[in-house]
This record gives structure tokens, sequence and C-alpha cells, in this order.
């Protein structure tokens, strides 16, 4: 069983892992159980090239950002499990207890991150309840947006990035995603609210 699973392995999702991740010394994260659906393959950055983010060498392509995201997560907190190759095709159950089924398996977890693209294509089953046409795209664009309140869909659901009705920004998604981790920690750390930095002290 899962404390959470985060669909998608593009700017928004990465953000949330490693933010949760960075929380791996906090007394009310060590026994959580993490996970994070890595598949890139359609994600807009395989065709972006970056001048505008910050910390981010000008130039930057961001296929290359998409790999060098999955390695570093992986050598900075190696306790967060990477599911490569799978797509989430279908969630059941309700908090504190769904099944997330892929094109491959099915894994249990008590909370859910979607941080997948907002295309018009999207078809999780389980979900299709929340699509609404995206508010801040052009509406030839025919993008769409999960229906939430805060990035909170319902009780142990979170949607971020684009599919949470942001703007596609790199800036705008990787906020999106460490704003969800943050609240997830919250939640760990029984209501209290908490965040994670890193520090030289």
């Amino acid at each position: 069983m899962f404390d959470v699973l985060i669909i998608g392995g593009g700017v928004s999702g990465m953000s949330c892992a490693l933010v949760l991740g960075s929380a791996n010394k906090k007394a009310f994260v060590t026994d959580k159980k993490i996970g994070i659906f890595t598949h890139q393959k359609n994600s807009s950055l395989q065709e972006a090239i970056f001048y505008n983010a910050y910390g981010i060498t000008p130039g930057k392509l961001g296929s290359e950002l998409l790999t060098e995201s999955v390695q570093d997560l992986a050598a900075s907190y190696p306790h967060i499990e990477q599911i490569a190759n799978e797509k989430a095709i279908k969630i059941e159950g309700s908090f504190p207890s769904f099944t997330v089924v892929t094109n491959k398996n099915s894994y249990q977890t008590k909370n859910i991150v979607v941080g997948i693209g907002s295309a018009n294509t999207f078809d999780i089953e389980g979900l299709m309840q929340y699509v609404e046409p995206h508010k801040k795209a052009l509406p030839e664009k025919q993008r769409i947006q999960l229906k939430n309140e805060d990035h909170k869909i319902a009780d142990g659901i979170y949607v971020i990035g684009t599919l949470a009705g942001w703007r596609s920004q790199l800036a705008i998604a990787a906020g999106s995603g460490a704003a969800v981790a943050t609240d997830i920690l919250t939640l760990w750390n029984n209501g209290v609210q908490t965040h994670s930095h890193d520090s030289i002290r």
C-alpha cells in the first residue's frame, strides 16, 4: 500500500515527488511509501526549449530536462519508487483506499496525485466525471481540466499542473506540484502546516 501515488512524470509530477522526497527526514514522513509513474512520452516538454525558466540554463531542451529529472530523483531520493512504462487507465475506491489500475498492473494507495497534461484525450476511468473545459486555455485548443478546489478533487485525490487549470508554463507547473506536496506533508503532519526546505545550515 502506497501512502501516495503520483501519476505523471512531467514537471508538476516530478516537482511533487522531489518535495515529498526532500522531507524524508521528518518524523511523520519516514514511514511513508511514495511512488510515481514516470511515463513521459506524451509530455509537452518533449518539444520544449527553455529561455524563461528560473534556475534552468537558457537553451535547455525539455527532453533533456525530463531525462535528468528521473535520474536526479533516483539519485537524491531512492526511497521513492519510480514506476516506468505504465499508464494509469482506471482509479477505483475512495479515501483512504484506492486502486490505481495501469496497462500492466494494479496498485493500492491512500492518496493520488494526477499530473498529466490537459489534452482532451484524457481517459482515466473513475475521473471522467470531473472533466470540464480548461478555464485558462483558448477555446480552440480544446484543453480540459479536472474540477478542483485548490488542487483537491475529492478526499485523497489531487490534480496538478495544466490539468488543474493552470497555464502552460514550466514554473507554474512546478509550483503547482510543490504546492500539493506541501498539502500532503501537512496532511501527514496531522493538519499542522508544514513544508520542506533544503538548507546548507
